[in-house]
């Protein structure tokens, strides 16, 4: 799987406000911290200061970018809500797949919370993984450099 961008330890899990403010965004596409904390806003509840230094925080952690306009920033996501939690979901999985030398104990729970959520889940993984091994069969096949018809398989075959 290719990483599409890569978390400091701290950004992969964010507190409720950053979450609420992302959200906010990722609905919204972008704002400034006006347009987040004026009557309309969905941060009207908050103060200035407060969603001001939350943004920060996020840009700091590369999750949004930011432009100047005026005396303020324009925030806008870095990443689609998917892309965030796909990574996040995969980040998850890695620090559970670290936690254990033993990878079968993991796979094993993981079996297990599929199976608990949706039965459907576990049909769903089987396919993905198969999937998967049709596609690192296909590149195995790929890599392989093809022999010309003058070469001897083996040493055997000389002579």
């Amino acid at each position: 799987m290719r990483r599409i961008f890569h978390f400091r330890a701290s950004s992969s899990q964010l507190g409720p406000l950053e979450q609420r403010l992302l959200e906010a965004l990722w609905q919204r596409g972008n704002a400034t911290v006006r347009e987040l904390v004026d009557d309309n806003g969905v941060c009207r509840d908050l103060a200035y200061t407060t969603v001001m230094t939350t943004l920060d925080r996020l840009f700091k952690k590369n999750l949004l970018a930011r432009q100047t306009e005026g005396r303020a920033f324009r925030y806008t996501p870095r990443f689609t809500r998917e892309e965030w939690h796909r990574e996040a979901a995969g980040e998850a999985f890695r620090q559970m797949l670290n936690a254990n030398p033993a990878s079968s104990l993991p796979l094993s729970y993981l079996v297990e919370i599929v199976t608990e959520r949706d039965a459907q889940l576990l049909n769903d993984l089987r396919e993905l993984v198969e999937a998967k091994r049709r596609q690192l069969r296909a590149n195995a096949h790929d890599t392989q450099a093809p022999r010309s018809a003058s070469q001897p398989k083996n040493h055997k075959d000389r002579a």
